[in-house]
């Protein structure tokens, strides 16, 4: 069984580590974030927390009750998430682009005491708050994104420029052990109502030592972009945990990641680490507007999760940019990535080998493990995983099983310990009689050059056997008929046995998507 690489001591407080640990060894002058704001170092990222602290104490939280954060990405975030751990308050970071109902949804479920939720998304968090019996204090956070004018209206709520001005910094962090519940994470939800992972302090530190220096050897000089934003366990520890653990500098977006966008933060800023999802990999190397951008010239290293990432983006963005891509999975449960390639091992198609600190296994149905060479489920052990699913006894109980947990991938491991994704569990179709994976049929369509991204499903043909079919978004400039769908059927045929071939292929403008880029294949089988 695995056990945690980092040693941590009983008394632990994850806010002293990350933050003010660096005052201690010297680095206070240097840059923590950079965000539409400018630059915030390390010693004013420690004086906001403290001060954070104090403001969320006074805002009659006590220990171990939630606070929820609707938050942009700025320099606030870092500052906010750890300010509540500080005092000893467990942080609740949502995604940003939800609806009223949902936030109604999480503030219930969380019985967060204060919302801190950015100007630009206060409108939509109104209802919401409206709609509770005892609805929690509100601080508002100034992003860029705000539209101007009068947001708070008149039942205005205090704004943390002017609570920052007059608090205090808490000299003392909370009394807190490294097995302490920090912070949550709710699950995207793509499958009924959204879970809420809970996190122990001790969890940070594991993945970034364990993934963020054992694998991705991030350092002091580096300078981390991540499209994925810091509300998804990913982008958390992409942009903050790992960072924040060597001292380097995270380069934040508060607005939505578009190929666009991305490509001028990656020209003015120059960042050395890389951090995004297979979709927008796919797009910004289709994007024609940017065909000529260079990119960052210090670039070292590109990491993807989310979904796997198709072998031939893979090749196409080394190619282009001179980096290779690291493929790997994690989950929100994980807390990060737990599965990956390497810097000197990269295998396109593959994601790689379990990252030390992690046991993985496959079974079969039955719950024997599964021979190389067969699909099986991935089983995860490691020392970030969360505790349980709060208020969710019974999803709990089927997803964790002592220190094991059941991710609802499928996957295959070869002779050499690498592992193929294979699909989810619920997504693999049977087409007559054998097994097929939407994803091997998905990176085959995706390597033609008339497609940006696709997905397929199963779909009952005139004999009521099921048969995949495909959904397609082409590149900008293309049109749909029926000469390209013919080319399309005979390409996956020429790269994939014949059985495996999508027998309808429907060209539609976009995919059905969660909010953290994964596409929703549940939508397309209607």
């Amino acid at each position: 069984m695995s056990t945690p690489v980092t040693r941590l001591p009983r008394r632990y407080n994850a806010a002293v580590d990350f933050v003010e640990r660096h005052l201690v060894e010297g680095r206070g002058a240097h840059v923590a974030y950079v965000d539409h704001a400018g630059e915030t170092t390390y010693a004013q990222l420690a004086d906001r927390v403290a001060r954070i602290a104090t403001i969320v104490r006074a805002l009659g939280v006590a220990p171990e009750q939630r606070v929820l954060l609707c938050l942009h990405d700025t320099a606030d975030f870092p500052a906010v998430f750890f300010g509540a751990i500080r005092a000893g308050v467990v942080p609740v970071p949502v995604n940003t682009l939800l609806t009223a109902a949902d936030y109604a949804y999480f503030l219930a479920d969380s019985r967060a005491r204060v919302l801190f939720v950015s100007d630009a998304l206060l409108p939509k968090l109104a209802p919401a708050l409206a709609g509770l019996a005892d609805p929690p204090r509100v601080v508002v956070v100034a992003s860029p994104m705000a539209p101007g004018g009068d947001l708070l209206g008149p039942d205005s709520h205090p704004t943390l420029t002017t609570l920052l001005a007059d608090a205090e910094p808490l000299a003392l962090a909370a009394d807190t052990t490294a097995d302490d519940v920090a912070f949550w994470l709710y699950s995207s939800g793509s499958t009924g109502a959204p879970k809420g992972a809970i996190h122990l302090h001790s969890h940070l530190a594991h993945t970034a030592e364990l993934y963020g220096r054992g694998v991705l050897g991030i350092h002091a000089d580096d300078i981390v972009f991540s499209a994925a934003k810091l509300f998804f366990a990913y982008g958390l520890g992409n942009a903050m945990t790992f960072p924040l653990y060597v001292g380097a500098t995270a380069v934040l977006l508060a607005d939505r990641p578009t190929p666009a966008a991305v490509m001028r933060v990656l020209e003015a800023h120059q960042p050395t680490i890389f951090c995004g999802v297979p979709t927008l990999f796919a797009s910004m190397l289709a994007d024609a507007s940017i065909a000529d951008a260079r990119g960052s010239a210090r670039l070292r290293a590109s990491i993807s999760a989310g979904e796997a990432l198709p072998r031939h983006t893979g090749e196409r963005w080394r190619a282009r940019f001179g980096t290779d891509v690291l493929d790997g999975i994690g989950s929100t449960e994980l807390l990060h990535i737990f599965l990956s390639n390497r810097h000197d091992d990269v295998r396109y198609g593959t994601t790689g080998k379990p990252v030390p600190g992690y046991d993985v296994k496959l079974l079969d149905e039955e719950g024997r493990p599964v021979a190389d060479g067969e699909e099986g489920a991935l089983w995860v052990s490691g020392p970030s995983c969360c505790v349980a699913y709060w208020n969710q006894r019974e999803r709990s109980l089927a997803t964790f099983h002592g220190p094991w947990m059941r991710t609802g991938d499928r996957y295959v491991r070869d002779a050499a310990g690498l592992f193929t994704y294979v699909g989810r569990g619920d997504d693999m179709l049977k087409v007559g009689g054998i097994w097929v994976s939407p994803f091997e049929v998905e990176s085959a369509l995706s390597a033609h050059a008339a497609v940006l991204e696709c997905a397929v499903v199963g779909h009952p043909d005139g004999d009521g056997l099921i048969k995949p079919r495909a959904f397609v978004v082409l590149v900008a400039g293309l049109a749909a008929s029926d000469a390209l769908v013919a080319e399309l059927k005979a390409f996956v045929k020429a790269t994939l046995a014949p059985y495996k071939y999508p027998r309808w292929i429907d060209v539609v403008d976009e995919l059905p998507k969660t909010a953290t880029g994964k596409i929703q294949r549940f939508k397309l089988r209607g």
